[in-house]
């Protein structure tokens, strides 16, 4: 990320398409360090990193990139958390009907709604969401999300209206991905000696379903959540950006395109440790989920 930013045409100092003069450059690039060789520069950097400084902001002087993020870091993790907490009970529930309902309407229906979201990009789906209900019926607010006076992100409530068309947005080609899985997981359950030795004792069908079937066809699942969590959080450019959400998502966009050097890496990093923490969280719940893997191994 560092050398790829640096290859890039363009520099912090541009601004709406109007360079600065060559000596207002030089100064600009002594006083932020940009004048040394990029192998210095990436030491000094790493060297800031080690002791929790990000730096500042070359495109909002004054302004520090740790300030930045916990600014936005509120809105993405509301949306991706809302997201996720929806995302889960639908795609499970949706992949268990399925499966324990194989071949049937039911199951054509819920693989159909599953295919088609997980082949429609997801800003096609939030651009049809505001002509639909924002331009349309004049129902939910699109395009815009609400700043108080003085310009500072106001708090984010999750059950506000404004949430809706970018948790359907943001969570529509997971919660496919998901019914899915789930759908395939359970149908290899359902197959198995255990359960069909359940069926045979004569055991009730919620007892076998929630207590064999579904706790087996999990597994898997579990796995996929980690990641499914880290892309509602780390994938969010498109859906802040769409409707104008002052999330990292957007400020990450933002930061590539005025060329700020240090936000750029202050949310690259940000975003690597979140994916490396729930991956971490994930195998110690992998534990608890099958019985056959220890810490130990």
């Amino acid at each position: 990320t560092f050398v790829l930013m640096h290859l890039a045409p363009g520099s912090p100092w541009d601004r709406e398409g109007r360079q600065l003069s060559p000596q207002v450059v030089e100064n600009l690039n002594i006083k932020y360090g940009l004048d040394k060789p990029l192998w210095q520069q990436f030491l000094i950097y790493v060297w800031g990193v080690i002791h929790f400084d990000f730096g500042d902001s070359l495109r909002q002087p004054g302004q520090h990139v740790s300030d930045l993020i916990l600014v936005s870091w509120p809105y993405t993790f509301t949306l991706g958390a809302v997201t996720f907490i929806l995302l889960v009970p639908i795609g499970i529930g949706l992949g268990v009907i399925a499966a324990l309902r194989q071949n049937s309407l039911v199951d054509y229906t819920a693989l159909g709604l599953a295919t088609a979201a997980a082949s429609t990009p997801n800003f096609v789906v939030g651009i049809f969401l505001i002509i639909i209900f924002a331009l349309g019926m004049n129902k939910l607010t699109g395009g815009t999300f609400y700043f108080p006076t003085g310009g500072m992100p106001s708090p984010f409530n999750p059950f506000q209206v404004e949430l809706i068309m970018p948790v359907i947005t943001l969570g529509a080609l997971p919660t496919a991905y998901i019914a899915r899985l789930t759908r395939s997981s359970t149908l290899d359950t359902l197959r198995q000696d255990f359960v069909r030795t359940a069926w045979a004792k004569g055991l009730k069908a919620r007892l076998v379903v929630i207590r064999h079937v579904l706790k087996n066809s999990l597994i898997p699942v579990v796995t996929a959540l980690g990641p499914t969590f880290a892309f509602l959080i780390t994938g969010s450019f498109i859906t802040e950006t769409l409707f104008s959400i002052p999330g990292i998502g957007r400020t990450f966009v933002s930061s590539i395109a005025a060329r700020d050097y240090t936000v750029i890496l202050g949310t690259t990093i940000l975003f690597a440790l979140l994916i490396a923490l729930v991956n971490l969280v994930v195998d110690v719940l992998y534990v608890f989920i099958d019985p056959r893997v220890r810490l130990t191994e």
